[in-house]
């Protein structure tokens, strides 16, 4: 059974999904489909070609589907689409994409975004991934999966930050950061593996060659992206997916060089 409060404003064309709750004087646009057993927040404010997936909960104030930051937008259809199981919580603005990056916004599944989160157009993230309040990410970032960002952390368009990668809290991100890694600092640089994340995710045996292939890479002792190329034919699938992300990166890595 839906429970839409008096107050709230559910424009024709929107279609909701059962046991969802409509909370007082939230808005819902006639272009939005919200799945099964989601909750939106008081003032919550959902608009444009969004479709929002099962069991979420949007908290109050949350403006989520508005047209986007950016100034080539000219009123084309664009989409913003968001998994099952996410928390998001209140101030949070998130984005469609547009028509220069594809024209959708995606967020999977299991993620958290705290109070005054910003997801701008045409970011990608993945599932499992945990935002802290005021992060705010540029158009065109992608997050892979289990990635922390701590609070007041920006990150510069187009930057992609690799699986169960950790940003620490008031950093500012303008490059490229691995899978597995720890970056901290304005600008942000690599100061190691994010080894709690691992611990709680990996067998000690995958750790014990991400360590390795780490410091093969970081070492100094040779060019990353010609170790990189190497470590690609590791068969641990982990390493190959380190190496693969560095092979990959367009923005370069956040890797402070050492001075020796």
């Amino acid at each position: 059974m839906t429970n839409i409060h008096p107050t709230a404003i559910v424009e024709d064309g929107a279609i909701l999904g059962s046991d969802v709750t409509i909370e007082a004087y939230a808005f819902i646009g006639k272009n939005v489909k919200i799945g099964d057993n989601t909750t939106i927040g008081k003032y919550t404010v959902i608009e444009g070609y969004t479709t929002i997936g099962y069991n979420n909960t949007i908290f109050s104030h949350a403006v989520v589907g508005s047209i986007p930051q950016d100034l080539k937008y000219h009123g084309e259809k664009v989409e913003l689409i968001i998994g099952n199981n996410n928390k998001i919580r209140e101030f949070t603005l998130i984005n469609p994409g547009t028509e220069g990056g594809g024209s959708i916004t995606r967020i999977g599944n299991n993620n958290l975004l705290m109070g005054y989160v910003h997801i701008a157009h045409d970011v990608i993230i993945k599932d499992n991934c945990i935002l802290a309040n005021a992060a705010t990410l540029a158009g065109h970032v992608e997050l892979g999966n289990g990635v922390v960002v701590g609070g007041l952390t920006p990150i510069h368009q187009f930057v992609k930050v690799g699986d169960m990668a950790m940003v620490a809290g008031a950093s500012a991100v303008s490059q490229d950061v691995p899978p597995y890694c720890l970056v901290e600092g304005n600008r942000a640089k690599l100061r190691g593996l994010n080894l709690t994340g691992l611990r709680r995710n990996m067998q000690s045996e995958d750790i014990n060659k991400i360590k390795s292939a780490y410091r093969e890479l970081f070492s100094g002792e040779a060019p990353i992206k010609e170790v990189a190329q190497r470590l690609a034919a590791e068969s641990n699938i982990s390493v190959q997916n380190l190496a693969n992300f560095i092979l990959s990166s367009t923005r370069g890595i956040a890797y402070q060089k050492s001075n020796k």
